[in-house]
């Protein structure tokens, strides 16, 4: 068996994956296979695997269970003989688009465009299988804007029409009275949807007044560019507990390979558990791989500030996807939708069970429901 690093055995180990692989490559001569028939206890049949696992993510640290696990090698070691190809997105309408266009099978992404997807396809096409991340998301303004009314005549940047941040941006104005366009109307606040870096650029220069981002951007604006926070969006919810992240794969390859995506889920847990154990390796990991991605590393003042406002989790916090659909409705990102099936937790409870972990909830959402 090839050597692997040591960081990547105490990962898999931990996720109990090493005692599935050395099986794997144990000669089926030096223990013949016991009759099924004869012990009704024999291990079930093993599920399907897929040649090929094409994965999504993006180069934020809201994602930093993708950017650690796929660059350590620990999710294409538990993957075994499935080639794992990645994507990298900037927001999560397109990851639904190369979805839907049959151009990778799962994706790391945020829940308005999950829900938008299971809309659009009447139920049918996706389904939630894991969370990854909670927090991480703030609305940062230039200097002299201190309350909402402050942001009347203003123009605040998303990283997408439609997006987790553009959809919760929206709807927090509304709440606010204030009116938006999705078409370039006549508003109060003018929403610009578009690349991350672009609105970094765009508020040093002064032609915006802020933005809804996720991490690391939110740090950037405010460290490399002196915004301020004006809203953390944890300080929306109960707890402050919401998912930003989660793992979205196609229902047809879930159905069809579900043995590659408990591979996929055992591989997440495995650096999920790394990063809760490493945290400042895993900061700096996460960093090193965002410098491969987009061509510049993160100082080290906005790496802190950014780690410090995310939660990675397992638990997709499945109550708060709900709220975040309402939100989009009431935007007018997205119709009126119900919810029920859109999460399959099955596979990621098995993991969790397989390592003493309690199960998660998919808040009555799940295909059981439905």
């Amino acid at each position: 068996m090839t050597a692997r690093p040591t960081r990547l055995i105490a990962a898999l180990a931990a996720a109990g994956l090493l005692a599935s692989l050395a099986a794997c490559s144990s000669s089926a001569a030096e223990e013949p296979a016991a009759d099924a028939s004869a012990d009704s206890s024999a291990a079930p049949a093993a599920l399907a695997e897929a040649p090929e696992l094409r994965l999504g993510y993006f180069a934020n640290l809201t994602h930093a269970v993708a950017l650690v696990g796929v660059d350590d090698g620990t999710y294409q070691e538990a993957l075994g003989d499935t080639t794992l190809t990645t994507s990298v997105f900037n927001a999560g309408p397109a990851a639904v688009e190369a979805l839907f266009g049959g151009a990778i099978d799962a994706t790391f992404i945020g829940p308005n465009p999950a829900i938008n997807a299971f809309a659009q396809s009447n139920g049918e096409a996706v389904r939630i299988v894991s969370g990854a991340t909670s927090g991480g998301a703030q609305l940062v303004v230039r200097e002299g804007i201190d309350s909402p009314e402050d942001l009347v005549g203003t123009t605040l940047a998303t990283p997408q029409l439609g997006n987790t941040q553009d959809v919760a941006l929206r709807a927090w104005l509304a709440e606010e009275g204030l009116e938006t366009s999705l078409t370039g109307g006549a508003s109060d606040v003018t929403i610009a949807p578009q690349e991350n870096s672009q609105t970094l650029d765009l508020f040093k220069a002064g032609q915006l007044d802020g933005a809804w981002l996720p991490e690391p951007w939110a740090s950037r604006l405010v460290v490399d560019a002196g915004a301020h926070v004006l809203l953390d969006e944890k300080e929306l919810w109960p707890d402050g507990d919401f998912v930003t992240t989660h793992l979205i794969v196609a229902t047809e390859y879930l159905s069809k390979y579900p043995g590659t995506v408990k591979k996929l889920l055992e591989a997440q847990y495995a650096t999920s558990e790394w990063i809760a154990a490493n945290p400042d390796e895993a900061k700096t990991l996460s960093n090193t791989v965002i410098e491969k991605l987009s061509g510049k590393p993160l100082s080290a003042e906005v790496l802190d500030r950014a780690w410090s406002n995310l939660r990675i989790t397992l638990d997709p916090i499945a109550s708060s996807l709900q709220t975040s659909a309402d939100h989009a409705v009431a935007a007018g990102t997205s119709k009126e939708t119900d919810l029920h099936g859109i999460y399959d937790l099955t596979l990621l409870n098995e993991v969790l069970a397989e390592n003493d972990q309690e199960p998660v909830s998919d808040a009555d959402l799940g295909a059981s429901e439905k």
